[in-house]
């Protein structure tokens, strides 16, 4: 490509870059500054940035429920097999230990996706908790933070 080829830009197309750039960087600051998942993309999503530290506690929550044949399961938390990711429910874990029926929403998407299944009468939302010293892993538990009983 010859040099005369190559136009300036001008005063119109440099002013809707500009505005544009500044309303991304804007955007981002605002995310980063409420460092919240919900304004996802022009949020952190912080918790893939870093390693933890070598003393630390590996929190991850998960979703069981107990179907109409007895059996415990995972109802794993990613949208096509629950209807809603795990991030989605991390985000609100305070408001799910207040009213555990805000879990009727992994339910309905997990119960919708897995026809064949039997139903799910009793869910719980759980943590795997892992505590690290060193960078090792040295206990595992399993806290329950909210049950809820699906009405029948």
């Amino acid at each position: 490509m010859s040099a005369s080829a190559v136009r300036p830009i001008g005063r119109t197309g440099l002013a809707w870059r500009v505005v544009v750039a500044l309303l991304g960087i804007g955007l981002l600051v605002n995310g980063s500054l409420r460092m919240s998942d919900d304004v996802w993309p022009f949020g952190p999503m912080s918790q893939y940035a870093f390693s933890p530290p070598a003393d630390d506690t590996i929190l991850i929550t998960r979703v069981e429920g107990r179907l109409a044949d007895g059996r415990r399961v995972e109802l794993p938390l990613r949208v096509s097999t629950a209807g809603i990711s795990r991030a989605e429910v991390e985000a609100r874990i305070p408001a799910i230990t207040e009213d555990p029926s805000l879990l009727r929403g992994v339910v309905e998407g997990w119960s919708s996706r897995h026809p064949e299944e039997p139903a799910v009468l009793q869910v719980w939302l759980v943590q795997d908790v892992t505590e690290l010293s060193r960078g090792r892993p040295t206990g595992e538990s399993r806290r329950e933070l909210a049950t809820w009983t699906v009405p029948r």
